[in-house]
């Protein structure tokens, strides 16, 4: 599994790493609230880059941007986040499960949005359903998920669940599988398989910093 591991991370092109990471050495000692709101305007900025890019070229650059990492943070959450939430947050378990539930909505719907041409008179749409979905959910993840469960661990923890959480971004499929598995142990296994294959397509893709 080791092995897996460091070829997944060797595959991960350098050219995009700096785009979604660049800001992260600030990021090092601070709590998991603060990484996963910097995700989220990260993944707003694509959205916003991609419906007011002037060319299809562009637009096709910034959906792939915005894909890698929402699919990425979507995975490091469902591994990192979801499970500590089930154990230390009193109804932590029926959060989780709330959450799984949204996520696997804009899976699906990102799993559709990252297959189509800029072109497709549907991009746009979908994009903003897909959009409309994730938002309601940043919120609720933002003021009340993420609260509770600060409340229930030291800083020193959360700092720790920060590093776990960027740690695991790195390994996970950069791509949208709705199919998989959305809990540890059956969807890290999946996902080990299947990120090196995602990470080697992403090479043949194009990204803003290309």
């Amino acid at each position: 599994m080791l092995t897996v591991l460091a070829t997944a991370a060797r595959t991960i092109p350098k050219r995009y790493i700096s785009l979604s990471t660049q800001r992260l050495p600030t990021l090092n000692m601070s709590t998991i609230s603060a990484v996963i709101t910097h995700d989220h305007r990260e993944i707003e900025d694509y959205y916003k880059q991609i419906l007011t890019a002037e060319d299809e070229d562009a637009k096709t650059r910034y959906q792939n941007q915005f894909t890698w990492e929402l699919a990425r943070h979507s995975l490091g959450e469902e591994l990192v986040i979801y499970p500590l939430m089930e154990k230390v947050v009193p109804g932590g378990q029926a959060m989780a499960q709330k959450d799984r539930a949204e996520h696997q909505k804009v899976k699906e719907q990102l799993n559709l949005f990252q297959g189509m041409k800029a072109s497709n008179p549907e991009f746009e749409p979908t994009l903003r359903a897909l959009m409309s979905n994730l938002s309601e959910h940043i919120k609720e993840e933002e003021h009340d998920d993420l609260p509770k469960l600060e409340e229930h661990i030291s800083r020193e923890d959360s700092a720790s669940v920060a590093k776990e959480f960027q740690r695991t971004k790195k390994f996970v499929p950069t791509r949208s599988h709705p199919s998989a598995p959305d809990k540890p142990p059956f969807e890290t296994v999946v996902g080990l398989m299947t990120a090196p294959m995602d990470k080697l397509q992403d090479m043949f893709r194009k990204f803003p910093k290309d």
